[in-house]
């Protein structure tokens, strides 16, 4: 038996989708037990309380898994088989104060990597990152795998005036650059996120053609890629980059930065820009607007590309690693 452990429903929605479609692969060949935290938040006093839950919710004969973000509940887990997944150390790496981000690296990365028996990691960038911080021997890299209700939908390309699907708008999806690259182009930008009146008036200021995407389904997601002939996904910082292989697995072209762990999850089946040069990410869309080899190209590639991220797949693997504990 696996016990899965999530961080509050509703609190981080990216790893519990993830996690869902591995959890429903695994059910086909194991017992698995999914439960999610009390609290929400890190301090000191939701530590005990997360960690309190998860002892009494614990396996003792079987595997216990921290699914990601919440390591520190490894604290209620002592003396039992624990796998921890770590998918990014954001959370480290955009902390100023000194006595903060000792904090979280005491307690969501040295403790709980000292505690795991088994470590996994979504990507070979995440897992450099981890060893620079603490060595040990314990990492094992699986990706994540790509929901499996995504389907391949061909769909003619709209060179006239392409959907130009923009996933996010958090800082390191860089909106900003991509309202700039764009401006005079032939498009419409499709926003899924929520957007400040600072972005509404630079989309207005530049007139661009656009329209937002606030809190969608699974179902109404997966349209909006059905819909669009780009995905965009220039980002600054990534841990995987989720919105790469959902638009390879519907058929679409999608451009991103030639950033790790972006080109690792791409297999080159994209097209690359600079992240942090609008010039550059303006021309990647004008040459997949104006090039229909590059692609058509791209999108065959892509659809190569994501057979490593079948949901059978990664839950093998997983199973593969729970068998050595």
């Amino acid at each position: 038996m696996v016990t899965l452990i999530y961080r509050k429903f509703g609190g981080g929605y990216s790893i519990q989708k993830v996690f869902t479609t591995i959890s429903e692969e695994l059910a086909k060949q194991i017992d698995v037990k999914n439960i999610n935290m009390p609290s929400s938040r890190s301090m000191p006093w939701d530590i005990v309380i997360n960690s309190w839950y998860t002892f009494k919710n614990r396996s003792d004969t079987g595997i216990n898994h921290i699914t990601g973000h919440i390591h520190d509940v490894i604290l209620g887990l002592i003396g039992c088989k624990t796998v921890l997944t770590i998918h990014d150390l954001v959370f480290l790496e955009n902390v100023k104060n000194p006595i903060k981000k000792f904090y979280k690296w005491l307690f969501w990365l040295y403790i709980p990597v000292k505690l795991a028996d088994k470590i996994t990691c979504i990507s070979i960038h995440t897992k450099k990152n981890i060893l620079s911080h603490i060595k040990t021997d314990k990492i094992q890299v699986i990706h994540n795998p790509i929901d499996p209700t995504f389907k391949y939908v061909p769909k003619e390309f709209n060179e006239n005036k392409p959907i130009i699907l923009h996933v996010g708008t958090k800082w390191n999806k860089n909106l900003k650059r991509v309202i700039e690259a764009i401006e005079g182009i032939s498009c419409h930008l499709r926003i899924i996120g929520n957007i400040d009146e600072k972005i509404k008036k630079d989309l207005e200021q530049k007139h661009i053609d656009y329209s937002i995407g606030f809190k969608l389904t699974d179902e109404q997601l997966i349209d909006e890629y059905i819909k669009c002939d780009v995905v965009s996904f220039p980002s600054l910082y990534e841990g995987f980059g989720m919105p790469i292989i959902e638009g390879q697995k519907t058929g679409r072209v999608v451009l991103a930065s030639n950033i790790e762990p972006l080109k690792e999850v791409s297999g080159d089946a994209v097209q690359y820009v600079n992240p942090t040069d609008v010039d550059s990410i303006r021309k990647g869309f004008l040459e997949i607007i104006k090039d229909k080899t590059k692609r058509e190209s791209i999108i065959k590639s892509g659809l190569i590309n994501i057979k490593r991220f079948e949901v059978s797949n990664i839950a093998r693997q997983y199973l593969d690693l729970y068998n050595t504990l």
